[in-house]
């Protein structure tokens, strides 16, 4: 009984985690916006909090897809709630939030 039910409720591993062309350009483009913002500690810090409920986020944005669907255009919206089904979405987040911060600092130094 305990082997069929072991992986019910499994969400794969974090180290398996790859993500698709379009959720790299989607993560990219709203890790920007937070680091222009300078939100990216804040943004860090909401992220690691709410880890264990990516995936219960993830699929309150696919019950609301409808409603949302007629109000805004949908393009990357699926990709994103896709994108956080996925155990390693919240590592990939902070990694490029602390990357883009970098390279933020890197080109500030190189202009002064």
């Amino acid at each position: 009984m305990n082997d069929s039910i072991k992986h019910a409720f499994a969400l794969g591993e974090k180290e398996n985690f790859n993500p698709n062309e379009k959720q790299i350009l989607i993560v990219d483009k709203v890790c920007r916006e937070v680091v222009k913002r300078h939100l990216a500690m804040p943004a860090i810090l909401l992220l690691e909090t709410f880890r264990p409920l990516n995936y219960i986020g993830s699929q309150v944005m696919h019950f609301f897809q409808p409603i949302i669907s007629a109000v805004l255009t949908v393009d990357g919206y699926t990709d994103f709630t896709e994108l956080l089904e996925q155990r390693g979405s919240v590592d990939y987040f902070c990694e490029r939030i602390r990357d883009i911060e970098e390279e933020g600092q890197k080109s500030s130094i190189v202009d002064r």
